[in-house]
């Protein structure tokens, strides 16, 4: 599109700019609760609402408690909420069992969902590092993160969220192949409307700190990610990223981390007119947080602003911790 504009002052911009009404009528984008995922952070026992210390107003909750967001969630119009395990140091293992077990913290909260809000769609993490005694996505062989044994996994953790009840598989891996088998295996057993929103450009990002804290995962990781997650310098791989694994049978894509991404989010979406979403991921939301508490910012406008960006950018919708407080904002 090329602008077309007349001279000053016949254009003059600034008319369009003179009321909140007249703002509203020219607005290109705007915010909705249908915009939100919700991501939580699910622990064991019973009847705990647990601070995450590096992410203020984010908490990991027991089972019963997680049960109670989704009452929330729903309340507010939130259309999903995607689950996070905080696993027992006892439980990682090697052979990372647990993370397929169907008793595991994810599947017992998926159930626990659906029986208080069965409208409300559950989204889920596949990838083993919540379940690895190395901390990493993938198995650790002789210190290489190894690939094809590691979908093998997946795709057994993959089956077992959906027998729980998933409504959308979310693997965030980023290992070679694990879309095309998850998706073999999900029509195979009969899980045909089982969606998969893919991770599908997942960067090696240091925004990632306070998640490893809230799913315990920092203390337990050794080395980096950096041979499976993409190279923050990397623009076109990501596309390529996007269209192997909408090939492979994705119904929808993330870009992960999401403000300093943007220009990934919409090369993603003006070249594949796909399904596309972001991750606002920790290091982002306790960043704004921290600078909010410290009132060097106006903590509910730069959340707004943050969101807006987003939807500008061309995303559909956005994982956010922010979404219970956008809800209300929304609602009032």
């Amino acid at each position: 599109m090329k602008p077309t504009i007349a001279p000053f002052p016949a254009a003059r911009p600034r008319r369009t700019r003179k009321s909140e009404a007249i703002r509203g009528l020219v607005r290109e984008n705007s915010i909705s609760v249908d915009d939100l995922i919700w991501p939580v952070f699910v622990r064991d026992g019973e009847g705990i609402e647990e601070p995450v210390n590096s992410m203020p107003g984010v908490m990991r909750r027991s089972v019963d408690k997680i049960a109670q967001a989704a009452i929330e969630a729903a309340a507010l119009g939130i259309p999903a909420i995607c689950l996070f395990p905080y696993t027992d140091a006892s439980l990682k293992t090697e052979d990372c069992a647990e993370a397929w077990s169907p008793d595991n913290l994810t599947n017992k909260a998926i159930r626990a969902i659906k029986s208080v809000a069965p409208d409300l769609a559950v989204m889920t993490d596949v990838a083993l590092d919540p379940y690895n005694i190395n901390g990493h996505d993938g198995y650790v062989v002789d210190g290489e993160i190894v690939n094809d044994a590691t979908v093998e996994a997946l795709v057994k953790m993959t089956l077992a969220q959906a027998d729980a009840g998933a409504d959308i598989i979310g693997p965030s891996d980023m290992m070679d192949g694990r879309i095309g088998a998850m998706r073999q295996a999900l029509e195979t057993t009969g899980h045909h409307n089982v969606m998969i929103l893919s991770y599908a450009a997942k960067y090696a990002s240091a925004f990632y700190g306070p998640f490893r804290d809230a799913v315990g995962a920092s203390g337990a990781l050794t080395g980096d990610k950096k041979t499976y997650q993409m190279d923050p310098a990397n623009s076109n791989e990501a596309l390529r990223m996007i269209q192997r694994d909408l090939t492979e049978g994705a119904d929808m894509v993330m870009v992960k981390p999401g403000m300093p991404y943007l220009d990934i989010c919409h090369r993603v979406k003006d070249t594949f007119g796909v399904p596309t979403y972001a991750y606002q991921v920790s290091g982002e939301y306790a960043m704004i947080q921290a600078a909010a508490q410290n009132g060097w910012i106006d903590g509910e406008k730069i959340m707004l602003e943050s969101l807006m960006a987003f939807k500008r950018a061309g995303c559909d919708g956005v994982l956010t911790y922010f979404a219970p407080a956008i809800a209300k904002y929304l609602q009032a």
